[in-house]
């Protein structure tokens, strides 16, 4: 099926140069050719809310800040819709101290400042504590398997119990933000555009939306907390981040502001829960990433239960 899928895009960009493959994963297929590429996105996506995602990508209150697509939304193909965007140089994997990490602060901050009542609408939510919550769902939903251990999931789930029912989608926040929010932010959603040289942008619509924008803080904060990213490119993100005004935390020079604590420790169960989840189902088996996040989720859960209104413990897990 995905085969079939791969097929269709190189079709359609077939035009703009010799098709290859960036990404082909069962939610999500990336075929680029030449300055096209071209995004088959997850099927349980709605397309009215994608749609008004692309919107705002192309609106010019985020010019510099979001890639713009090419055109809006298009298909279905095969059962997906696709949308089209001009091709940026993502952050080279094997070169980590060139990683734009204060740049990602401040595009994140500048995202997060934008007026949302200026933008087409309606704005769906941010989507990120819902995808939390669906990866901990497909967790619990697995049937009987040698991998992952029961014990080592039920310790993933002991963690998830112990958020605030917000963090985990569970009812809405007692005093609820609604700031443009990117939903899943990690550097792997920054692109140069244009790609010799260009200035960086975010990329990956999918999850935008209103929300709570400590959430877009909480995957760098909890790679930090578990030590899968050095504290100066932390430090770096959070100073790019308070140098452009951004308003999900105070100003200061505190590694840990207590907005990101819930968020973080909600993003690594869900990064675990998904982990646990591929290794059940064939799709990959649990590295030395995985192993980190788990033993993260371990302490998570021998806290307590995090506070109600988001403002956390004062440490990383």
């Amino acid at each position: 099926m995905r085969a079939r899928l791969v097929d269709r895009l190189a079709e359609l960009s077939r035009g703009a140069g010799e098709p290859a493959v960036l990404v082909d994963r069962p939610d999500v297929t990336v075929v680029r050719s030449g300055g096209t590429v071209l995004k088959a996105h997850a099927a349980r996506l709605d397309p009215a809310a994608l749609a008004a995602r692309l919107r705002v990508a192309a609106h010019p209150l985020l010019a510099g800040i979001l890639l713009a697509p090419l055109a809006g939304l298009t298909g279905p193909v095969d059962g997906r819709h696709v949308s089209s965007w001009p091709y940026g140089a993502a952050v080279a994997p094997d070169a980590p101290e060139a990683a734009p990490w204060r740049e990602a602060g401040h595009l994140t901050a500048r995202l997060h400042a934008t007026p949302v009542g200026r933008l087409p609408g309606p704005l769906p939510a941010m989507a990120g504590p819902a995808n939390a919550a669906r990866a901990v769902t497909a967790l619990r939903t697995l049937p009987a398997a040698p991998e992952p251990a029961p014990a080592t999931a039920a310790l993933v789930l002991r963690a998830w119990e112990h958020l605030p029912a917000w963090a985990r989608d569970a009812e809405p926040r007692t005093q609820p933000r609604a700031l443009l929010c990117h939903g899943d932010l990690h550097l792997g959603q920054l692109v140069r555009h244009p790609a010799a040289g260009g200035p960086w942008h975010l990329i990956d619509v999918d999850d935008l939306g209103v929300g709570e924008p400590a959430w877009d803080l909480a995957r760098p904060a909890a790679g930090y907390a578990t030590g899968l990213i050095p504290a100066a490119d932390w430090a770096a993100f959070l100073a790019g981040y308070r140098d452009a005004g951004g308003p999900a935390v105070a100003p200061g020079d505190d590694l840990w502001p207590p907005e990101v604590d819930v968020p973080a420790r909600a993003v690594t169960v869900q990064l675990a829960a998904r982990a646990l989840v591929d290794a059940a189902t064939g799709v990959r088996a649990l590295d030395d990433t995985d192993h980190d996040l788990l033993a993260a989720c371990a302490r998570i859960a021998a806290m307590g239960d995090a506070t109600g209104d988001g403002t956390g413990s004062g440490g990383p897990s």
